[in-house]
């Protein structure tokens, strides 16, 4: 049995991933509020040392770092937390022989919440740049780099940095998108995925086998998530300012916008909504 530790484990997420990996794990919840499970509980910070110094006689093989401050954050609680405190608590665990790094990042990372931004290319693929211009999609690009950084230094560590879909809960999900105006964080309505797939894309990449390496996966459903067809919402939002072909395709009408087929190829997750 494994020692996993989750941080942010008393949010939406982390709650019942902690929950369905102590099955088979040693799980070690961290968190400032109590996640309410009848699991090990590190009350604190984990952009904080002295908090961390809790799990110094604990022997961590792997981290799923959940915890972060999201979307509508200030850019400096952005920088602060989803930086600042990402590269701290890699550090400690680093220096005390964790080697697997599952960290949540988000699909935002490319700038999608702002009215403005275009897509270099859609499905938008894993890697594709930051385009931010509100500072919580900068914070994760950054975290993204802070893991690429501490790789280098320590090439044996393997992290997953999962761009994660907007999630939802599986007993009352929202209604599909149509086509309508456009709107701030409009591809985030179309690139929904389930609580409880979300728990499954974070423990197959935390159980994979330690494959040394940064890798960006984006981790949302491979249909979009709407009723009418994808090309004519987006070009209701963007005209012709974005190459739409791919969902003018037979079969490819409701496509996930967001590329899909590494996280689909490297650990096996394919969403079931």
């Amino acid at each position: 049995m494994s020692s996993v530790l989750i941080t942010g484990a008393s949010g939406f997420i982390g709650q019942a991933l902690a929950a369905s990996m102590a099955q088979a794990h040693d799980v070690l919840c961290m968190s400032r509020k109590d996640p309410g499970l009848d699991l090990e509980w590190i009350g604190g910070d984990f952009g904080s040392f002295e908090d961390l110094r809790q799990l110094d006689d604990r022997d961590v093989n792997a981290v799923i770092h959940l915890g972060a401050v999201t979307g509508g954050c200030t850019e400096h609680d952005g920088i602060m937390v989803n930086v600042e405190g990402s590269r701290c608590l890699m550090r400690y665990l680093i220096d005390r022989g964790c080697q697997k790094f599952v960290m949540a990042s988000s699909i935002a990372v490319v700038g999608m919440q702002s009215m403005q931004f275009r897509p270099l290319q859609v499905p938008v693929p894993d890697e594709h740049p930051c385009l931010d211009r509100d500072g919580y999609g900068l914070s994760k690009a950054l975290m993204e780099e802070i893991t690429r950084y501490h790789q280098r230094q320590n090439p044996q560590i393997d992290v997953c940095n999962l761009r994660l879909a907007a999630i939802v809960p599986d007993e009352n999900p929202p209604p599909k998108q149509t086509v309508g105006p456009p709107r701030p964080w409009g591809l985030g309505g179309l690139a929904m995925m389930t609580r409880s797939n979300a728990v499954r894309a974070f423990t197959l990449a935390a159980e994979a086998p330690l494959k040394p390496g940064v890798r960006v996966m984006n981790a949302t459903s491979p249909r979009a998530w709407a009723e009418d067809p994808v090309a004519d919402i987006l070009r209701n939002w963007w005209g012709d300012d974005v190459d739409l072909s791919h969902f003018s395709q037979a079969g490819h009408e409701y496509d996930a916008v967001y590329e899909v087929s590494r996280i689909r190829t490297e650990l096996g997750f394919v969403a079931d909504c």
